[in-house]
């Protein structure tokens, strides 16, 4: 557990995502679950150990695997935005696990699969602020990577939680994405208003403002590119010629070059089909 202010926690050290923890007078408010059952188990037990209180609440950040499949590990009340819940609601009650080629975190660990869906308890449009304890903590809807993207803030803290608005040297996950809706939420991130805040993104942690700009600057030119080649009328295999230009402003281990190079190749195409042109995915041609 990495603080980073009074009660104020992030945790990077497992599978899947990055995850938040708030621990208050009345009990703890987790953001996000590990992946596995083995690594909840530990994570439950570190913050016992740090627990000011009984109860449990836990946010989902949106509904992506990586950060769902081990909900029902945390035994607790879970909120999420709208469309969290309408994404559930779509999904079979038990995670099958059939790789997707979308080189998810959890693509890497067959024993998640069985694994029984928790949907949220409660759920919220726009905001939700909770007032649990001596801090103000507002939970606001910020779509763009997803449809059910949200933002845990701290004001009297000046810390935000942005999931995945902002990853740390890796390649977005782009399928079910709106880039231009994204490149808003990112915009505002930008503003002065956030200009002291602590950012932790939800794959990797704290990232600075100098980043932000960086990554705003690459999904904008990557927007122009997709459109430029929607005007072409090109093919979606087409964007396979966006996935080098993107990778080589990303720092990363080269082991991992193969699996981001697929999480592009699969996003791409399914982004650039969906959001381009709908009408022939529906008609199957």
């Amino acid at each position: 557990m990495q603080p980073i202010a009074d009660g104020i926690f992030y945790e990077d050290a497992y599978p899947g995502v990055t995850l938040g923890a708030i621990i208050m007078p009345r009990g703890t408010l987790m953001i996000d679950a590990p992946l596995r059952a083995e690594d909840a188990r530990t994570w439950k037990s570190m913050l016992l150990t740090h627990s000011r209180g009984t109860h449990r609440l836990l946010i989902n950040l949106d509904a992506h695997p990586d950060r769902t499949i081990g909900v029902r590990h945390m035994d607790c009340t879970v909120i999420a935005q709208q469309n969290v819940l309408d994404t559930f609601d779509s999904r079979t009650s038990v995670f099958k696990g059939q790789p997707t080629g979308s080189s998810s975190e959890w693509e890497n660990y067959p024993e998640v699969s069985g694994t029984r869906w928790s949907a949220p308890n409660i759920t919220f449009s726009t905001k939700l602020n909770l007032h649990w304890g001596h801090l103000e903590i507002a939970i606001e809807h910020h779509p763009g990577p997803s449809t059910g993207s949200s933002w845990v803030i701290i004001p009297s803290e000046k810390i935000i939680f942005i999931g995945d608005t902002i990853l740390i040297d890796q390649p977005p996950f782009l399928a079910k994405c709106n880039l231009p809706v994204w490149l808003e939420a990112i915009s505002e991130l930008r503003t002065p208003h956030y200009r002291d805040y602590t950012i932790v993104s939800g794959r990797g942690g704290p990232v600075s403002i100098e980043y932000v700009r960086e990554q705003h600057e690459q999904l904008k030119g990557l927007n122009k590119r997709l459109d430029s080649l929607a005007e072409k009328r090109a093919s979606p295999a087409s964007t396979e010629n966006l996935i080098e230009p993107f990778m080589e402003k990303l720092n990363f281990p080269l082991v991992f070059r193969d699996s981001y190079e697929q999480r592009l190749r699969y996003g791409l195409e399914q982004y650039y089909q969906r959001h381009y042109f709908p009408e022939t995915k529906e008609n199957g041609n």
